[in-house]
């Protein structure tokens, strides 16, 4: 038995006017999963009072887009098709898959599960006709209960904190495999399998794989109030969690992931500020641009003083005399920094003794020395100061290898 295309079926007969059936379904509805096909018997056909669950030869069978229909013949699936169009039931053809947008994972499990020929004659015999919603599956809301880990990790100012987020959102998913759907979830339904079915089993598992989803996050070195806007690696993450619950077991991908703002506990977020606020002050010339903010802020609140300008600059003085560390300190410690910064290869020393910067020494007028190994052309880093000998070929460096 199997399925053929309406329109080459059609050629050289007249094979409209043969079919004993007609299968159809109407538009599922995104609350309905998975809907059993009924017989639309019309004035030109021949058997009106068929059995509800048998196919005769040459019923017809449309799919239309975003559907998948199978036929389950002794409860055994034994054909399938994703491809919109109409097509014309054959038992004497092969068994055929048109997986149309579902691809090559439906012909694989439709070979995985075999099929299994029915029953001689008419007694025993059980066939039904189901169709599969294969649109997205949207506004699937979730949030978490109870807190998730998240470690929180920042090199560029030292920060590892382990901390706990709080999150709520939607998903949406997709069936990419009904075979598998059908086989270990809906089985023969009697009519219609909705989505409330299975939705706390999914949300359930859905908020459980969160946490080793964020913690792949947390490797990228990414904060909390940035997941929000990295919803498509956290789709991946999720889709490879949840790929031998969903994918393996019930032919179900997560589509896309709809994720309002995190929160964390208010004492990790002021740690967080705080840590940041101090990786600041690590720069001398920051932390003396916000030590000269803070007096000049004292200096106002010592002119407005209740007690006299004079006491409230006597007070300020105490304060900054107590912290040992002024302004001008700061800026002198930035400064050696950004010397040390310059490259060293910048200066030179003069055989007179005299520290340049310049071609020539502007104490002796000598030129500043450049050496180059006369064999193989190697340049020291420092050519006021070349090593004895060549690191790269040996050769001693004398008079002959100054420029």
């Amino acid at each position: 038995m199997g399925l053929i295309k309406a329109a080459a079926g059609a050629i050289g007969s007249t094979m409209a006017d043969q079919w004993k059936e007609f299968f159809y379904c109407d538009a599922i509805d995104k609350d309905t999963l998975v809907v059993k096909g009924t017989k639309r018997i019309t004035s030109r056909s021949s058997n009106t009072k068929g059995s509800d669950n048998v196919i005769s030869n040459g019923s017809g069978i449309a799919v239309a887009d975003g559907q998948c229909m199978i036929i389950v013949d002794q409860g055994k699936i034994v054909e399938v098709c994703a491809e919109p169009g109409q097509f014309t039931y054959d038992t004497s053809a092969e068994p055929s898959v048109f997986s149309g947008p579902l691809g090559k994972a439906i012909v694989d499990t439709f070979k995985l599960i075999g099929r299994r020929f029915t029953l001689g004659g008419d007694t025993g015999r059980d066939q039904r006709v189901y169709y599969f919603n294969t649109k997205e599956i949207t506004d699937n809301k979730f949030g978490t209960a109870n807190p998730i880990p998240f470690r929180v990790v920042d090199r560029n100012i030292g920060l590892d904190l382990d901390t706990a987020v709080r999150c709520n959102g939607v998903y949406s998913y997709r069936l990419t495999n009904p075979l598998l759907f059908y086989t270990n979830v809906c089985g023969n339904v009697e009519r219609d399998y909705s989505r409330e079915e299975i939705d706390s089993q999914l949300k359930a598992e859905f908020i459980s794989a969160l946490q080793p989803a964020f913690a792949k996050l947390a490797l990228l070195e990414m904060r909390p109030n940035q997941i929000p806007a990295h919803a498509e690696e956290l789709s991946a993450f999720m889709n490879e969690t949840l790929t031998r619950k969903w994918g393996e077991m019930r032919g179900i991908s997560i589509v896309s992931i709809g994720m309002n703002s995190i929160t964390i506990p208010d004492e990790d977020a002021e740690s967080i500020k705080q840590l940041q606020r101090s990786a600041v002050m690590r720069d001398p010339t920051m932390a003396a641009a916000n030590l000269v903010g803070a007096q000049a802020d004292a200096m106002r609140a010592a002119a407005e003083n209740s007690a006299g300008a004079m006491t409230g600059f006597m007070g300020m003085g105490m304060a900054m005399n107590a912290g040992g560390v002024n302004a001008q300190n700061l800026y002198a410690m930035a400064q050696p920094q950004a010397q040390t910064a310059a490259p060293a290869a910048e200066s030179w020393r003069c055989a007179c003794g005299s520290v340049n910067t310049g071609k020539f020494c502007p104490e002796c007028g000598a030129k500043k020395p450049v050496y180059r190994c006369n064999k193989c052309g190697w340049k020291p880093a420092d050519p006021s100061n070349p090593p004895k000998f060549c690191p790269e070929c040996g050769d001693p460096f004398d008079e002959g290898d100054l420029e």
